[in-house]
């Protein structure tokens, strides 16, 4: 659309009379166009690292093929459920996509029939043909389909609090649900890849790195098993430690995404004329060019339109800045280095320069969000409700001042700047009476010498101009003069203003602000280095301490805050529900309670390391962050499932429980470590991308890799842990007996 509009500019700037320019001064597309280039190089480069690890942990190149080939088909059907729910391609939508994460079915499906198809072929010792292949294929799907079919399910409920979000947050991530389709191609399309593929001679021929790891994990394990109680008591100790760092966190709604400019709302004396905002904003713009080369463009938008469809006061204005990307900026002594010293000194020059203005520096997408979220364009709103608007002025000015004073305030401004003064003409009745004049001859007369009257009109050619009659600018200013208009009095007298009225100057409100019929004051306030909810969590604490609110009044937090917990709100009504249906489905593949429980504990460990993760990047939680969470539940109880079915399997042949543990844990380290590596590996570029929006990725980047360290660690060792002390008590379940299947002749 965009595109399209700059298209209509460019021929409509053709058409345009002599010495009249049509110029674009912001296009949205750009800032679009950076982010979707971020998207594309993370994916493209997460998409080789997961291919590369698939090539390297699988040992065979067929089945590495088989792998990265549902890499674009899992694409596809991500792209054909967002084309059904009418989602478009943004930021969070594409970039929230892992293709590791995604082919993780695969990898677990297409590694067991590797698996059995080498096993059979050292049996017969002979290669397999294509009828001969299908029974190690069918086995080996049938083996993992019942864990595959329940976590296609898992991973279904996983994704609903995703779908239950609204707002700016649900647009952004209900995508990810779109991804399902992944998994439903493991089940039905990776088993026909391999009986066509994997021909000829298959030998499970295990990589270096696999062999390596092997060698560690062996002994680790065994270590492990002869020290339950300190390994269970080390899980525990990082689990409750990953808690209380999770309740010592600070949380933000959605990190801000760096725009490249600037929508700095400029505040002055309230009552100040159009001709002097107007004069003062050219001041800005001359000191803008003059002092910062990092900028390209400056503008600004003063007044209100013929369609006041974003009306302001002529002492307040918009004032855009468009500036290079950083790489570009000039170094040395005095430069900014980064966003934030630009921010700075551009607030210094201008109060240095052009004193009595008060700025609000934001960003055209980031304004606009949060006006239409809060009717306010700050990052975080203080409103103030109550009947006297001089009771609010008071408490404004007070809370204003805690604040202010309050670490990691950048900017706080109050919305109504003072008070307007106003000139008031109160009518002299008697003088009316003695004269016989109504007050509408009075109003009229004020009307038509200040405000103006039209006596006619000029035409030219197929254009009429409206002519109307007013004093001159100089004498409306002047009360002197003012007094001096005439009002006709009968049909031959004029009397002066002065003697029908009384003048005096007030000081009016202007504007009178309501919520929901409700009168308001609001503080508009944006934070530099420091998370929405700790900073209001303090200001709250002191405002209760150091202001005292009068009964009928009240003060409500706004701005990303309020969708923070909105967002948070949501998620901690349907996680807890989700999650119990998640055990309910382990259950039905287990049949266990305790088994359910012992994969259960995967999503703490998970999120543990997530929670580490964050802390040790510096990030705050964020609604990025709890949609990585929600992910890792589900990839956490998928590999737990699957681990926990093989021993059950290995059990049933007569192993004894240490011997179970051991063996499934070897057998299943290099699905594991697969899955684990490709999701990890998939989400590299995004956590460490300093693109156009990277800022939004990596918090979800960041949660995903972190918990995916921890959650393998219990998969590989706290899980056999707690299978091996928890499961000691059950008898050994007895060997099924075979049942006889026809044999398959060979071609």
């Amino acid at each position: 659309m965009l595109t399209k509009c700059v298209h209509k500019s460019n021929e409509v700037r053709g058409q345009l009379p002599e010495g009249m320019q049509l110029q674009v001064v912001y296009n949205r597309a750009e800032v679009i166009n950076r982010t979707v280039d971020t998207v594309r190089h993370n994916l493209f480069e997460g998409a080789l690292l997961v291919a590369a690890v698939v090539f390297l942990l699988l040992g065979n190149w067929r089945a590495a093929l088989i792998v990265t080939l549902s890499i674009p088909l899992a694409f596809l059907c991500a792209l054909f459920g967002m084309d059904r729910l009418g989602i478009s391609g943004n930021l969070m939508s594409l970039g929230a996509i892992d293709f590791g994460m995604i082919i993780d079915g695969s990898v677990v499906i297409v590694e067991n029939v590797l698996r059995r198809i080498s096993k059979r072929q050292q049996e017969l010792g002979s290669t397999l043909s294509e009828v001969e292949r299908q029974n190690p294929v069918h086995d080996a799907a049938i083996e993992v389909s019942k864990p595959m079919f329940f976590g296609v399910m898992i991973i279904t409920i996983v994704y609903v609090p995703i779908l239950t979000l609204t707002g700016v947050e649900g647009k952004m991530f209900q995508p990810m649900a779109a991804l399902l389709g992944a998994l439903l191609l493991a089940l039905t399309l990776m088993p026909v890849l391999c009986t066509f593929l994997l021909r000829g001679h298959i030998r499970e021929k295990e990589s270096p790195i696999v062999r390596v790891s092997k060698a560690i994990y062996g002994p680790a394990l065994r270590l492990a098993l002869a020290h339950r109680f300190l390994v269970m008591t080390a899980a525990l100790v990082i689990l409750v430690g990953a808690l209380l760092l999770l309740s010592r966190m600070g949380s933000e709604f959605i990190p801000t995404l760096g725009e490249g400019s600037y929508d700095v709302m400029v505040y002055r004396q309230s009552g100040m004329s159009l001709e002097k905002s107007l004069a003062m904003e050219e001041q800005n713009e001359k000191v803008l060019r003059k002092d910062f080369p990092e900028i390209t463009d400056v503008y600004a938008r003063i007044g209100t339109s013929e369609i006041a469809s974003d009306p302001m006061a002529a002492s307040e204005n918009d004032l855009y800045i468009i500036y290079k990307p950083e790489t570009q900026w000039p170094r040395g002594p005095g430069q900014p280095k980064n966003k934030a010293d630009l921010t700075r000194m551009i607030k210094d020059a201008l109060d240095r320069e052009v004193p009595g203005q008060e700025f609000d520096f934001s960003q055209p997408i980031q304004t606009r969000f949060n006006e239409m979220l809060e009717g306010v364009r700050s990052q975080l709103s203080v409103k103030i409700f109550g009947q006297d608007f001089n009771e609010l002025e008071d408490l404004a000015e007070k809370i204003q001042k805690v604040l202010e004073s309050t670490p990691g305030a950048r900017e706080v401004n109050l919305e109504t700047n003072g008070r307007t003064p106003s000139l008031q003409m109160d009518l002299r009745r008697d003088q009316l009476v003695r004269y016989n004049l109504r007050a509408q001859d009075v109003n009229d007369a004020v009307t038509t010498g200040l405000a103006g009257k039209m006596v006619g009109q000029l035409i030219d050619n197929n254009r009429r101009y409206d002519i109307d009659v007013r004093m001159p600018n100089t004498a409306r200013a002047d009360q002197t003069q003012m007094e001096k208009i005439p009002i006709r009095v009968g049909p031959n007298g004029l009397l002066p203003l002065g003697e029908l009225v009384s003048f005096r100057v007030m000081e009016e409100i202007v504007p009178i602000l309501r919520d929901n019929g409700q009168r308001r004051e609001a503080i508009m306030v944006n934070l530099g280095g420091r998370d929405v909810e700790g900073y209001v969590n303090q200001v709250k604490q002191r405002i209760a301490r150091e202001v005292k609110i009068p009964p009928g009044y009240r003060v409500e937090f706004g701005g990303e805050f309020k969708n923070l917990e909105a967002a948070r709100a949501r998620l901690m009504l349907i996680v807890p529900v989700a999650l119990a249906l998640i055990f309910v489905l382990i259950f039905f593949v287990l049949n266990s309670v305790r088994q359910s429980f012992l994969v259960f504990t995967g999503i703490p460990f998970a999120i543990s390391g997530g929670v580490f993760a964050l802390y040790l990047r510096g990030l705050p939680f964020s609604i990025p962050a709890a949609i990585g969470f929600i992910a890792l539940s589900g990839l956490a109880v998928l590999n737990g499932l699957v681990l926990v079915s093989y021993f059950n399997q290995v059990r049933l042949d007569g192993a004894s429980l240490e011997d179970t543990v051991l063996q499934g844990g070897l057998t299943r380290l290099r699905p594991v470590l697969t899955t684990a590596l490709v999701a990890a590996l998939g989400f590299v570029p995004m956590a460490f991308s300093t693109s156009a929006g990277a800022e939004v990725q990596r918090p979800l980047a960041t949660v995903v890799i972190g918990g995916i360290i921890s959650s393998t660690l219990l998969t590989l060792v706290v899980l056999p842990v707690l299978y091996r002390t928890f499961m000691k008590q059950d008898p050994a379940p007895q060997p099924k007996r075979p049942q006889p299947e026809p044999e398959l002749s060979r071609a």
